[in-house]
């Protein structure tokens, strides 16, 4: 083997070494009750690669509209705004793609109309994986993060209440948790996306779960690949910890999530949970 391939396997191997960025350490002697988990990308590998259904799509709705900007402007555009809104119901994305169709002098289709047409190409793309699952011919954890199952049994174990928040449809986050054998874990309940309610649903839980245990924002922790949900759950004075899997190689850091969830303030970032021992003591102040 030659010395820059070796080079390479050696820092690819560093990159995988599991450690967890501090930015912040949590509010300690206050023990965490209540843990938020974001499911695709945190929880659920199922939608691997949905970004790259979604961003071509709306480049391409953008790209035919009478003032489009050059190919480039407009890929820069639509990354930004779809980055922004990972995390809120996938009907807000459509929105704005809706508005920028209007910016740019086109007659924008209702955004469920956009919706509909983003899930029938993310549909082709994860059909057999979901099929594998519901034949049995996948085993669940293919398409959990590692060490997931194991993390959230632990905070069971310390009496922690978990809940399941995401902006994918609530009917379709349902079927893919019990393909997962997970939903049986949230025993705050599991949400998602209702075509009903424009707010955001990660939001709502948040405003629940501090309105109905009557406590402070501190005793709240969450992991999550969005900037939503670090975004609400810093504003409501709880613990952002960022899940920044590698969804692809389903192992070590990946170095975009990373940048854009520090950027949201993300307290700690995460590669995944397969060190969950050392999580929980983190958690409990004794790392």
């Amino acid at each position: 083997m030659g010395k820059d391939a070796s080079i390479a396997r050696d820092t690819r191997r560093r990159a995988d070494a599991w450690s967890m960025e501090v930015v912040r350490k949590p509010p300690h002697p206050a023990p965490f009750r209540f843990a938020l988990f974001d499911f695709d990308g945190t929880v659920s590998l199922i939608r691997e690669g949905w970004q790259e259904m979604m961003i071509p799509y709306f480049i391409e709705v953008l790209c035919a509209t009478p003032r489009a900007e050059g190919e480039e402007a407009i890929t820069e555009l639509v990354n930004g705004f779809v980055d922004r809104l990972t995390g809120k119901q996938t009907i807000f994305q459509c929105m704005r793609l809706a508005e920028e169709v209007e910016k740019r002098g086109g007659k924008p289709e209702d955004p469920y109309v956009y919706k509909a047409e983003y899930l029938r190409r993310l549909m082709e793309r994860i059909a057999g994986r979901l099929a594998s699952l519901r034949d049995g011919t996948a085993e669940p954890g293919e398409y959990i993060v590692p060490g997931c199952v194991e993390f959230i049994k632990k905070l069971r174990d310390k009496n922690i209440k978990l809940y399941l928040a995401s902006g994918t449809d609530e009917t379709d986050v349902l079927e893919e948790a019990r393909l997962l054998g997970v939903d049986k874990y949230f025993d705050g309940g599991v949400y998602g996306a209702k075509d009903t309610m424009k707010d955001c649903s990660k939001e709502m839980v948040i405003r629940q779960i501090l309105e109905e245990n009557h406590i402070g924002g501190s005793e709240l922790i969450s992991f999550g690949d969005g900037y939503v949900e670090i975004e609400l759950v810093k504003e409501a004075g709880g613990y952002a910890v960022a899940a920044a899997t590698d969804e692809l190689r389903r192992k070590g850091v990946d170095a975009w999530k990373r940048g854009r969830l520090l950027s949201a303030d993300a307290d700690a970032v995460i590669p995944d949970f397969s060190e969950y021992g050392r999580l929980i003591k983190f958690m409990d102040g004794d790392e």
